[in-house]
């Protein structure tokens, strides 16, 4: 990604998500919410496991949270920032949301739903598109997911 004047990235914070959500047993993606104003509105890990909810991924959670603070359904211009590449699921929901902006580390190209899979924002049925930025504190993440996967298999 080319460097913005100003910008100011919190995938750390996502990153912090994602640790936590490793601690818990929880496949570790993290996600932030941001507000246009540069405030940190929401963040979560993964919790599918502890709420017994496929749903409860770490977007998901997140904007939840945004969307309940905001008291509204939609995030328009708001930023998210999430340390893998979203599932098809969450992109829906990235979009239902009107997010403005969508900042991700690892690509996923077992179950991306953004740029591998089913890219959902490439279909005519998705009504919103966010910015994509790609790539960002992708070695972290990667590591992250390497880690815990060769942890569960032994390795």
């Amino acid at each position: 990604m080319k460097e913005q004047r100003g910008f100011t990235s919190f995938m750390e914070l996502a990153l912090e998500e994602a640790r936590a959500a490793a601690r818990r047993g929880e496949v570790p993606v993290g996600a932030v919410v941001v507000s246009p104003g540069g405030a940190v509105v929401a963040r979560a890990g993964n919790r599918t496991r502890e709420l017994s909810d496929p749903t409860a991924h770490a977007e998901v959670l997140a904007i939840r949270e945004a969307c309940r603070l905001a008291g509204s359904e939609r995030l328009v211009g708001y930023d998210l920032y999430v340390t893998l590449e979203p599932c098809a699921m969450c992109a829906a929901a990235i979009a239902a949301a009107r997010v403005g902006r969508l900042y991700y580390g690892a690509s996923d190209p077992k179950s991306g739903g953004v740029a591998v899979g089913a890219r959902v924002f490439s279909h005519p049925q998705c009504h919103h598109v966010p910015e994509v930025y790609d790539g960002i504190g992708a070695g972290e993440a990667e590591g992250l997911l390497r880690a815990f996967f060769a942890g569960r298999r032994g390795v």
